[in-house]
């Protein structure tokens, strides 16, 4: 498995205390299923993708502040904060109908409801709690809110998008190529 066949779950977002522990900012739903002791994530350094052992885990503020194997001391963690944690897409949750891992829209081609293309996703930004996806138009980047009212159907087994965006949206929204 390649590291692009993985499934974000978190990223490091800096060293915790003088004994080797770090702080993940959460890309999960399921953060007390996939941060437990003994849990294996997976991390790139320098091109390579080495498994992660976690040791030990504790909530504080709604993000995991984890030990991990190997990992003893504050310039140990901080050498990981940025990185991003994941693990295999097979050893995801499975979702109720209707739901979406947000990985799963890479690749969905977008266009509106009247079937003009806008282009197709390249990438999810944001938090979970406000999202946008990237898309890769004809004119550069297209920035567009991952909301109902704008994406009125996602359909991941079609990999199709029909937004309906508001009035300017995909014009005040283009990056440049």
């Amino acid at each position: 498995m390649t590291w692009d066949e993985m499934a974000v779950v978190g990223r490091i977002a800096r060293a915790h205390g003088i004994r080797g522990q770090v702080i993940v900012n959460l890309e999960t739903d399921f953060p007390e299923t996939r941060f437990q002791p003994g849990a294996e994530l997976f991390i790139e350094r320098g091109g390579e993708v080495s498994a992660l052992r976690l040791t030990t885990v504790r909530f504080h503020r709604d993000r995991p502040v984890v030990g991990i194997e190997g990992v003893a001391t504050m310039n140990d963690a901080e050498a990981l904060a940025g990185s991003e944690l994941r693990v295999p897409a097979d050893q995801l949750a499975p979702l109720p109908a209707g739901t979406f891992y947000r990985h799963d829209l890479v690749g969905c081609r977008v266009e509106t409801r009247d079937g003009q293309a806008v282009g197709t996703v390249s990438a999810v930004e944001g938090t979970m709690a406000g999202s946008r996806l990237v898309i890769d138009g004809a004119r550069g980047e297209i920035l567009i809110p991952l909301a109902n009212d704008i994406c009125t159907t996602i359909d991941v087994d079609g990999k199709r998008i029909v937004v309906e965006p508001p009035e300017g949206l995909l014009d005040l929204n283009t990056r440049s190529a």
